[in-house]
Protein backbone atom coordinates (compact mmCIF):
# COMPACT_ATOMS: atom_id res chain seq x y z
CA UNK A 1 0.00 0.00 0.00
CA UNK A 2 1.02 3.58 -0.68
CA UNK A 3 -1.16 6.65 -0.22
CA UNK A 4 -1.73 7.09 -3.94
CA UNK A 5 -2.61 3.39 -4.41
CA UNK A 6 -4.74 2.94 -1.28
CA UNK A 7 -8.12 2.70 -3.11
CA UNK A 8 -6.80 -0.22 -5.13
CA UNK A 9 -5.31 -2.06 -2.15
CA UNK A 10 -8.44 -1.51 -0.05
CA UNK A 11 -10.66 -2.83 -2.84
CA UNK A 12 -8.49 -5.93 -3.33
CA UNK A 13 -8.38 -6.77 0.39
CA UNK A 14 -12.16 -6.36 0.63
CA UNK A 15 -12.68 -8.74 -2.28
CA UNK A 16 -10.28 -11.34 -0.91
CA UNK A 17 -11.20 -10.99 2.76
CA UNK A 18 -13.73 -13.81 2.83
CA UNK A 19 -11.14 -16.38 1.74
CA UNK A 20 -7.80 -14.95 2.86
CA UNK A 21 -6.29 -13.18 5.85
CA UNK A 22 -4.82 -10.21 4.01
CA UNK A 23 -1.68 -8.60 5.44
CA UNK A 24 -1.03 -5.08 4.11
CA UNK A 25 2.51 -3.69 3.92
CA UNK A 26 3.44 -0.08 3.27
CA UNK A 27 5.78 0.49 0.32
CA UNK A 28 8.45 2.27 2.33
CA UNK A 29 11.50 0.12 1.59
CA UNK A 30 11.21 -1.75 4.88
CA UNK A 31 7.64 -2.74 3.99
CA UNK A 32 8.67 -4.60 0.87
CA UNK A 33 11.50 -6.29 2.77
CA UNK A 34 9.14 -7.40 5.56
CA UNK A 35 6.68 -8.84 3.04
CA UNK A 36 9.41 -10.82 1.32
CA UNK A 37 10.82 -12.07 4.66
CA UNK A 38 7.43 -13.58 5.47
CA UNK A 39 7.34 -15.17 2.02
CA UNK A 40 10.84 -16.59 2.53
CA UNK A 41 9.77 -18.03 5.89
CA UNK A 42 6.77 -19.78 4.34
CA UNK A 43 4.07 -17.72 6.04
CA UNK A 44 2.31 -16.42 2.91
CA UNK A 45 0.03 -18.25 0.48
CA UNK A 46 0.68 -15.66 -2.22
CA UNK A 47 1.76 -12.09 -2.87
CA UNK A 48 -0.12 -9.18 -4.43
CA UNK A 49 2.69 -6.69 -5.06
CA UNK A 50 0.50 -3.79 -6.15
CA UNK A 51 2.74 -0.85 -5.13
CA UNK A 52 6.21 -1.51 -6.55
CA UNK A 53 7.23 2.13 -6.09
CA UNK A 54 10.19 1.24 -3.84
CA UNK A 55 12.05 0.33 -7.04
CA UNK A 56 11.75 3.92 -8.32
CA UNK A 57 13.58 5.14 -5.22
CA UNK A 58 16.25 2.48 -5.72
CA UNK A 59 16.80 3.60 -9.32
CA UNK A 60 16.72 7.36 -8.71
CA UNK A 61 18.11 7.73 -5.18
CA UNK A 62 14.91 8.36 -3.27
CA UNK A 63 14.46 7.87 0.48
CA UNK A 64 12.12 4.85 0.39
CA UNK A 65 14.28 2.55 -1.70
CA UNK A 66 14.00 -1.21 -1.96
CA UNK A 67 17.19 -3.20 -1.81
CA UNK A 68 18.78 -4.76 -4.87
CA UNK A 69 17.29 -8.08 -3.68
CA UNK A 70 13.69 -6.90 -4.08
CA UNK A 71 11.61 -9.78 -5.54
CA UNK A 72 14.35 -12.36 -4.98
CA UNK A 73 12.20 -14.10 -2.36
CA UNK A 74 9.50 -14.61 -4.99
CA UNK A 75 12.01 -16.39 -7.21
CA UNK A 76 13.41 -18.49 -4.33
CA UNK A 77 10.06 -19.63 -3.00
CA UNK A 78 8.09 -19.85 -6.28
CA UNK A 79 5.19 -18.31 -4.37
CA UNK A 80 2.12 -17.30 -6.44
CA UNK A 81 2.78 -13.69 -7.39
CA UNK A 82 0.63 -10.94 -8.86
CA UNK A 83 2.36 -7.60 -9.37
CA UNK A 84 1.54 -4.22 -10.81
CA UNK A 85 2.91 -0.72 -11.39
CA UNK A 86 1.54 1.11 -8.37
CA UNK A 87 3.20 4.53 -7.90
CA UNK A 88 5.94 3.91 -10.45
CA UNK A 89 5.33 7.54 -11.43
CA UNK A 90 7.17 8.92 -8.40
CA UNK A 91 10.37 9.12 -6.39
CA UNK A 92 10.22 10.13 -2.71
CA UNK A 93 12.33 12.77 -1.02
CA UNK A 94 12.04 14.68 2.25
CA UNK A 95 11.53 18.42 2.55
CA UNK A 96 12.19 20.42 -0.65
CA UNK A 97 15.68 21.44 0.48
CA UNK A 98 16.70 17.76 0.68
CA UNK A 99 16.11 17.09 -3.03
CA UNK A 100 19.46 16.62 -4.84
CA UNK A 101 20.44 19.72 -6.79
CA UNK A 102 20.73 17.86 -10.08
CA UNK A 103 16.96 17.28 -9.97
CA UNK A 104 16.13 20.99 -9.72
CA UNK A 105 14.55 21.11 -13.19
CA UNK A 106 12.17 18.20 -12.60
CA UNK A 107 8.44 18.06 -11.93
CA UNK A 108 7.58 17.92 -8.20
CA UNK A 109 4.51 17.56 -6.03
CA UNK A 110 4.69 18.69 -2.38
CA UNK A 111 2.79 15.98 -0.52
CA UNK A 112 3.40 17.80 2.74
CA UNK A 113 6.25 19.96 4.17
CA UNK A 114 8.30 16.82 4.91
CA UNK A 115 7.55 14.79 1.76
CA UNK A 116 8.37 15.88 -1.79
CA UNK A 117 7.46 13.65 -4.72
CA UNK A 118 9.29 13.79 -8.06
CA UNK A 119 7.73 12.53 -11.29
CA UNK A 120 9.76 9.73 -12.86
CA UNK A 121 10.96 10.36 -16.40
CA UNK A 122 11.32 8.04 -19.38
CA UNK A 123 14.88 6.96 -18.56
CA UNK A 124 13.96 6.14 -14.97
CA UNK A 125 10.88 4.09 -15.79
CA UNK A 126 12.88 2.25 -18.45
CA UNK A 127 15.37 1.30 -15.76
CA UNK A 128 12.54 0.31 -13.43
CA UNK A 129 11.01 -1.86 -16.14
CA UNK A 130 14.35 -3.53 -16.82
CA UNK A 131 14.84 -4.20 -13.09
CA UNK A 132 11.38 -5.71 -12.79
CA UNK A 133 11.88 -7.81 -15.92
CA UNK A 134 15.15 -9.29 -14.62
CA UNK A 135 13.47 -10.25 -11.38
CA UNK A 136 10.33 -11.65 -12.99
CA UNK A 137 12.36 -13.65 -15.50
CA UNK A 138 14.05 -15.40 -12.57
CA UNK A 139 10.67 -16.57 -11.20
CA UNK A 140 9.54 -20.08 -12.06
CA UNK A 141 6.39 -19.97 -9.97
CA UNK A 142 3.07 -18.55 -11.18
CA UNK A 143 3.51 -14.87 -12.09
CA UNK A 144 0.93 -12.39 -13.36
CA UNK A 145 1.97 -8.75 -13.81
CA UNK A 146 -0.76 -6.24 -14.69
CA UNK A 147 -0.16 -3.00 -16.57
CA UNK A 148 -2.82 -0.31 -15.85
CA UNK A 149 -2.70 1.82 -18.98
CA UNK A 150 -5.11 4.37 -17.48
CA UNK A 151 -2.55 5.47 -14.89
CA UNK A 152 -0.45 4.07 -12.06
CA UNK A 153 -1.37 6.28 -9.09
CA UNK A 154 -3.84 8.88 -7.88
CA UNK A 155 -1.47 11.58 -9.17
CA UNK A 156 -1.21 9.90 -12.59
CA UNK A 157 -4.72 10.49 -13.86
CA UNK A 158 -6.24 13.07 -16.24
CA UNK A 159 -5.98 16.52 -14.70
CA UNK A 160 -3.53 15.39 -12.01
CA UNK A 161 0.05 16.71 -11.76
CA UNK A 162 1.87 13.48 -12.67
CA UNK A 163 -0.38 12.41 -15.54
CA UNK A 164 1.98 11.45 -18.39
CA UNK A 165 0.77 8.63 -20.65
CA UNK A 166 3.89 8.86 -22.81
CA UNK A 167 6.21 8.09 -19.92
CA UNK A 168 3.88 5.35 -18.69
CA UNK A 169 4.00 3.83 -22.18
CA UNK A 170 7.80 3.61 -21.95
CA UNK A 171 7.40 1.60 -18.74
CA UNK A 172 4.80 -0.74 -20.20
CA UNK A 173 6.65 -1.23 -23.47
CA UNK A 174 9.92 -1.97 -21.63
CA UNK A 175 8.21 -4.64 -19.55
CA UNK A 176 6.55 -6.16 -22.59
CA UNK A 177 9.86 -6.25 -24.45
CA UNK A 178 12.02 -7.54 -21.61
CA UNK A 179 9.83 -10.01 -19.72
CA UNK A 180 10.11 -13.53 -21.11
CA UNK A 181 6.49 -14.57 -21.09
CA UNK A 182 5.52 -18.22 -20.67
CA UNK A 183 2.34 -20.07 -19.86
CA UNK A 184 2.84 -19.22 -16.19
CA UNK A 185 4.69 -15.88 -16.43
CA UNK A 186 2.30 -13.42 -17.99
CA UNK A 187 1.95 -9.70 -18.55
CA UNK A 188 -1.61 -8.43 -18.79
CA UNK A 189 -2.40 -4.99 -20.21
CA UNK A 190 -5.51 -3.31 -18.86
CA UNK A 191 -7.13 -0.08 -20.10
CA UNK A 192 -8.09 0.74 -16.49
CA UNK A 193 -6.54 3.14 -14.02
CA UNK A 194 -4.85 1.40 -11.08
CA UNK A 195 -7.47 2.76 -8.65
CA UNK A 196 -10.49 1.81 -10.76
CA UNK A 197 -12.72 -0.80 -9.07
CA UNK A 198 -12.57 -2.85 -12.26
CA UNK A 199 -8.78 -3.03 -12.00
CA UNK A 200 -9.13 -4.43 -8.48
CA UNK A 201 -11.39 -7.10 -9.99
CA UNK A 202 -8.69 -7.91 -12.54
CA UNK A 203 -6.03 -8.21 -9.83
CA UNK A 204 -8.21 -10.54 -7.78
CA UNK A 205 -8.95 -12.70 -10.83
CA UNK A 206 -5.23 -12.89 -11.61
CA UNK A 207 -4.43 -13.81 -8.01
CA UNK A 208 -7.08 -16.53 -7.93
CA UNK A 209 -5.68 -17.92 -11.19
CA UNK A 210 -2.09 -17.81 -9.91
CA UNK A 211 -2.92 -19.54 -6.63
CA UNK A 212 -4.72 -22.33 -8.48
CA UNK A 213 -1.89 -22.88 -10.98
Amino acid sequence: MFGVTTPCVDAVTQRLGADHDCLVFHATGTGGAAMEKLADDGHLAGVLDISTTEICDLVAGGVLAAGEDRLDAVARTKIPYVGSCGALDMVNFGAPDTVPAHYAHRRFYPHNPQVTLMRTNADEVRSVGEFLARKLNACDGPVRFLLPEGGVSALDAPGQPFHDPEVDAVLFDTLEREVHQTGDRRLVRSPRHLNDPEFADELVAAFTDAVRS
